[in-house]
């Protein structure tokens, strides 16, 4: 627990600074976080007996994320770029002797690739922001910070309502074959916690509130599915975690991995309702 509080400390106004200066130091901090989870993601997948080609999958992930972070220069073309890669990918797997190898490091770089790169739509969201009205509380924020914290702010208003919650009055396990821990309780809990953030943040932002009846649970939703995404894939590979980069917390996919699943989420409800 102290080295998780040590960890914090540290972590938490790092993150603060990087979303209060946005723009171009926040694409680059998530695509600095892309690197890191991807290395990370292609250990296990090499521990649970996939082989992978981690510098190719990582380039590819990276790919993506410039994708997000320069949409007038590369508007339109983010599928493209990511064809172009699952296509580098396939001819690399070429050189390996037995083709059933050949088509799992295939397979695997892509998906590897592709799951990490889900933090790009953190930097879209920023970018796909809708703008603030001058009278809201949180105008001073700016739509991307604004709406990029409403991201971060629901992710770990979840984790934190799942986590009281559960550890009080968890009694009821849920997938307990991918994590143990896990509770209906804690679920609700979280659930609840999520929709009561979203809505002050909702407020502030100068949107109804009452969007966070649906953009609350689906949020928290995607965060607890992008946590047991993570859990299989530990699980697959035997591991605890999926590094030892930050002391007391694991790596850095343990710390990303709900983002993974709700920033996409999020993103295509603000956009959808809110733009």
């Amino acid at each position: 627990m102290r080295q998780r509080a040590i960890s914090a400390v540290i972590l938490v106004p790092v993150l603060l600074v990087v979303l209060a200066v946005g723009g171009v130091v926040l694409a680059l901090a998530v695509a600095a976080v892309t690197v890191l989870a991807a290395r990370e993601v292609f250990t296990l997948l090499r521990a649970a007996g996939l082989p992978t080609l981690p510098l190719l999958g990582s380039a590819l992930a990276l790919t993506i994320i410039a994708d997000a972070a320069f949409p007038q220069v590369l508007e339109g073309s983010g599928l493209l770029l990511a064809a172009v890669g699952i296509v580098l990918v396939a001819v690399a797997s070429f050189a390996q002797p037995d083709p059933r190898d050949g088509l799992t490091s295939w397979m695997a770089t892509v998906f590897g690739a592709l799951y990490v790169s889900l933090l790009a739509f953190i930097v879209r969201l920023g970018n796909s922001a809708p703008a603030v009205a001058a009278d809201a509380p949180l105008a001073w924020v700016g739509p991307e910070r604004g709406w990029i914290l409403l991201l971060v702010l629901a992710v770990w208003s979840y984790d934190t309502g799942a986590y009281l919650v559960g550890r009080r009055y968890g009694t009821t396990k849920f997938l307990t074959h991918i994590s143990p821990s896990k509770s209906i309780q804690g679920l609700v809990g979280g659930v609840v916690a999520t929709v009561v953030v979203v809505g002050l943040l909702l407020a502030g932002l100068g949107q109804s509130p009452l969007h966070a009846l649906v953009l609350g649970p689906l949020a928290a939703l995607a965060a607890q599915a992008g946590d047991l995404a993570e859990s299989v894939l530990k699980r697959a590979a035997g591991a605890k975690d999926s590094g030892t980069l930050i002391p007391g917390h694991g790596g850095m996919l343990d710390r990303v991995d709900s983002f993974l699943f709700a920033a996409p989420v999020v993103t295509l409800y603000v956009v959808a309702v809110f733009a």
